[in-house]
């Protein structure tokens, strides 16, 4: 075997010495026993461990040649660092008295730039005044200026800035024959330019756009701009939705206002806002109002509002004015008529949604809503008929019959996510389409909505139908127990519904006096339904207990707990047996239906009722030592059946009824001392006595004093 295995990826240092002693031993070896030869592999071994040793040095040798391969190249490469840093300090330095030079050269020409400007600037307003000069001269000796400025169409907007200036001068020189001629001559030159820069519309816009500018100079300037819109809007909308079109025109219009116009601010803004009050405004009116249905409405409404919203976002980036809330206030404007009666749209459509969804699921149950009596006449009429039921021993109905409708819960994940969903579009279009100021009410409104159909109409409901549906306490036969199905499915609706209270509506509110409004309105709803759950869970609970005691009642026999000989004894009676079944099956739909705290105080109630029954029961019955040990028995059965409630409470009630039960089998000499004894500790004396004369041998025994 070759040490060259060794570099070998990945190397298994276990597998390595298996193969050696594997290839050491051979075929025979490996077969038969007797042919192992331990010297051979020990042998094989310290070859391999000098092998090894050679291997090690050898690679501490080339490691070592690494080291200093690698120190060298490190002082090299510090070498190299060195030069350039000292480069770079050399370059540093010719950078910096190359910048002394140019910031000297700059400040030279900055000062010769001044004194040029100095020169130039008188220089250019003397031409400017004599220029202006030459002009007033012409008007002054002409009837009609002479100069082409005047009489060249192109040149209209020159000749707007000359007239201005020179009307500007000539209402400064004094009143006399010469200048106020000069002074009409000027007026009506400016009349004139101005009426042919209010006749662009008539010439080609190309041609045109110079002239625009010039309507600063003139009288009709608040004219020259809405002609200016109506021309540039003129042919612009091509397609059928004319928001299409609304961000390309403002682009190539941006420019063109920026280039003619003194505030072209200003001038954007009125562009802009002719659009939405002509175009966008007949736009969204003719499609609102050619849906007659309120969901098309609804939808069609927000659709456009929102598409108004994006728009106007997409126009923020042009400049019009320092009104930041410009573009909102116009989007307003335009909705003003449809959102002053959107809530009620919403409101009615969100009714009949959710009507629609409630009618569907019953109508598919075959279900007619009943109307449902509650309160203290129904909670009499029930106490009245068991009470009549207990000392008749027959169920006499004086109400209306108990109906479990097959255990149907009447309550559907499905329609109650429908509904909400119908709810979370509501607060959604509310949120875009209300305003600030009224967003907190229309909000509170659609949510009454959604309370109405959602809990009162069909989670209450259906809590109401399961309590009118639980059997009376002292049922004569097997009770079903659908109420808590309903339980349920009742809190996992609830939950839904309080997420999306927390998720839609809260938002929507959290800035107003409503906020709290609205957590008091859902803290009534819980108090509400958790009160109805509490009652039928305690009327359930009564049911089982009452059945558990017609099964006690009926099945167990006073022979049951004293048996003449062992021969007739049987370890649990028929009678507990039939209890614990009933019990681990309502346990288990207790598990599958509840969760949390509603288990907890389901089994705590219910326990505690078990136990009362059991131990009434078994006070009723007189024991001799074989019955003792076969209640023993049936008490350790149910000890047993409680401790999947899972209640500590519970488990302690069952374990010292476990332990009275001893009572029953120790020895007279002994009965004071368990009585005393760690598992009793805390029981009443008369607990303790009642049980002890349930023995048989209670008077012949003398037991009366015992605990005295």
């Amino acid at each position: 075997m070759s040490v060259e295995e060794l570099e070998q990826e990945p190397f298994n240092a276990h597998e390595f010495v298996e193969r050696l002693a594997w290839r050491t031993m051979g075929t025979k070896g490996r077969s038969n026993h007797d042919d192992f030869d331990p010297m051979l592999l020990h042998g094989a071994f310290e070859k391999m461990i000098q092998d090894l040793k050679e291997k090690n040095a050898q690679m501490e040798k080339k490691v070592e040649k690494l080291e200093d391969a690698c120190k060298e190249e490190e002082k090299r490469h510090w070498q190299r660092v060195a030069d350039l840093q000292k480069r770079n300090k050399a370059s540093y330095s010719h950078f910096q008295e190359l910048d002394e030079r140019i910031n000297l050269v700059a400040t030279k020409v900055v000062h010769l730039g001044d004194q040029l400007e100095g020169v130039n600037t008188p220089r250019a307003r003397a031409v400017d005044a004599q220029r202006l000069m030459n002009f007033f001269n012409e008007f002054l000796n002409y009837d009609e200026p002479k100069s082409s400025v005047f009489t060249d169409p192109f040149q209209l907007q020159l000749a707007a800035e000359i007239i201005q200036k020179l009307y500007q001068i000539a209402l400064e020189l004094p009143a006399g024959e010469k200048f106020d001629n000069a002074r009409k001559k000027i007026w009506v030159k400016s009349c004139s330019v101005s009426k042919t820069i209010l006749e662009f519309k008539t010439t080609s816009a190309v041609s045109s756009l110079g002239s625009y500018e010039l309507a600063r100079f003139s009288k009709g300037y608040g004219e020259c701009i809405d002609a200016f819109i109506e021309e540039s809007q003129k042919g612009a909308f091509q397609k059928l939705d004319p928001f299409d079109d609304v961000v390309a025109l403002c682009t190539r219009t941006s420019d063109l206002i920026s280039t003619v116009f003194s505030s072209p601010d200003t001038v954007m803004a009125k562009f802009v806002q002719t659009i939405y009050n002509t175009k966008l405004q007949t736009h969204i009116a003719s499609k609102l109002e050619s849906k007659d249905d309120p969901e098309e409405y609804l939808i069609t409404l927000f659709q456009l509002y929102t598409r108004t919203v994006k728009l106007s976002e997409d126009l923020s980036v042009f400049k019009m004015g320092n009104d930041s809330l410009f573009l909102t206030k116009l989007t307003k404007s335009i909705f003003q008529k449809h959102l002053e009666a959107y809530i009620n749209f919403e409101t009615k459509y969100l009714k009949e949604r959710c009507s629609a969804h409630l009618q569907r699921y019953y109508d598919g149950k075959e279900h007619t809503k009943k109307q449902i009596q509650s309160g203290g006449l129904t909670e009499l009429r029930r106490d009245l008929q068991a009470k009549i039921g207990t000392m008749t021993k027959t169920n006499i109905n004086i109400g209306p019959a108990i109906e479990n409708f097959g255990g149907e819960t009447f309550l559907s994940q499905e329609v109650t996510i429908s509904l909400l969903q119908e709810a979370k579009n509501a607060f959604k279009r509310c949120q875009v389409l209300s305003s600030s100021s009224d967003m907190s009410s229309n909000a509170v409104q659609i949510f009454e909505v959604l309370v109405q159909y959602l809990i009162i109409e069909h989670i209450d409901y259906a809590v109401e139908l399961g309590l009118q549906a639980i059997p009376l306490p002292d049922p004569k036969s097997q009770p079903e127990v659908y109420f808590f199905d309903v339980v349920g499915q009742a809190n996992t609706l609830f939950h839904l519904f309080e997420k999306q209270f927390m998720d839609s509506l809260v938002p929507l509110v959290i800035s107003s006096p409503r906020h709290s409004q609205c957590l008091q309105r859902k803290r009534e709803l819980r108090e509400q339904v958790e009160n109805k759950i509490d009652t039928g869970l305690d009327r359930s609970n009564a049911a089982i207990a009452g059945w558990v005691r017609n099964i006690l009642a009926a099945e167990q026999k006073k022979s049951d707990f004293k048996p003449e000989d062992d021969d007739a004894m049987q370890m649990v009676s028929p009678a507990c047996l039939k209890v614990v079944n009933f019990m681990r099956t309502i346990s288990g739909s207790i598990h599958s239906s509840l969760d949390g705290k509603n288990v907890d105080a389901v089994f705590t109630d219910l326990g505690i009722r078990l136990h009362r029954v059991i131990f009434d029961h078994l006070q009723g019955f007189v024991y001799n030592s074989l019955g003792a040990m076969l209640v023993i028995c049936d008490v350790n059965e149910y000890r047993k059946c409680v401790k999947d409630f899972k209640i500590p409470l519970v488990t302690e009630l069952f374990e010292k009824l476990h332990a009275l039960c001893n009572l029953l089998v120790v020895v007279p000499e002994n009965l004071k001392q368990v009585c005393s004894g760690e598992q009793l500790a805390g029981v009443d004396k008369t607990v303790l006595l009642s049980c002890i004369q349930l023995r048989t041998d209670f008077k012949s025994a003398k037991l009366a004093n015992i605990l005295k």
